[in-house]
């Protein structure tokens, strides 16, 4: 995973320090790359167990591994096959974060209500996930129309939970229920494609995929497979622990 697309997964850990320092190694690379972990700590008036903790913080095992990683992102040559199947699963694998995974999965437990929703094809997933939670006894909800899901968010509150599943992340109908949630102040978990996107701004909680668009003959052909990936993880650790 390149380290931009580290510093995107792991940003709900990072603070105002860090950001500083991804900044800094986003604007000097190249120079990052030889620099001692005492020379950046210097150009940045800071100390080396901030950085060390950031490497950390981004899923590295220490700053020489960040130092490394990032050579070795300089130095390739050759772009993967993005439209593989198996690239889609690997990438997805490596942004599925256990920790956000049992976060979300303890949100789910501890609400009154669990209501999911998505439009098109994203629907049949929250059909899924309704029917994996109520195998453990969790009551869940899933609705597709759009007054139908409006009706009910004007009963749920913050002791509710609404989970949103948009691989664009800018579904105009999605939007519009998160904003209705936000003002109710009901938490929202989010799964969509891993890039920047306005429902991330509305959720509580992020979690992602990698499933980019793509179109063959004007239909809408894009890989779902990332999606049940991580559903199922989802899944799996809510039947093994609640």
């Amino acid at each position: 995973m390149r380290f931009e697309e580290r510093v995107h997964k792991f940003e709900y850990k990072l603070n105002d320090t860090d950001d500083q320092i991804i900044e800094y190694i986003l604007k000097n690379k190249e120079e990052f790359i030889n620099q001692s972990i005492q020379s950046v700590a210097a150009n940045l008036f800071t100390v080396p167990n901030t950085i060390t903790r950031l490497s950390k913080k981004l899923g590295y095992d220490g700053f020489s591994h960040l130092k490394n990683s990032i050579k070795e992102e300089l130095g390739a040559s050759k772009a993967p096959d993005e439209d593989s199947s198996y690239f889609l699963i690997q990438k997805t694998f490596e942004l599925i974060d256990m920790e956000q995974i049992e976060t979300t999965a303890k949100m789910i437990h501890d609400a009154k209500h669990v209501v999911f929703f998505g439009v098109g094809d994203s629907a049949d997933f929250c059909e899924i996930m309704v029917r994996n939670l109520r195998v453990v006894g969790k009551a869940t909800e899933h609705y597709i129309h759009r007054h139908e899901i409006m009706n009910m968010l004007d009963q749920m509150n913050k002791q509710d939970v609404l989970f949103l599943i948009s691989l664009s992340g800018e579904t105009p109908q999605i939007l519009e229920i998160a904003e209705r949630a936000k003002q109710r102040e009901i938490p929202i978990i989010s799964l969509t494609h891993f890039t920047r996107n306005s429902l991330q701004e509305e959720a509580a909680i992020n979690l992602y995929c990698f499933a980019p668009k793509k179109v063959k003959n004007g239909y809408n052909i894009t890989d779902r497979t990332p999606v049940m990936i991580v559903l199922q993880t989802l899944s799996q650790f809510y039947w093994d622990h609640f």
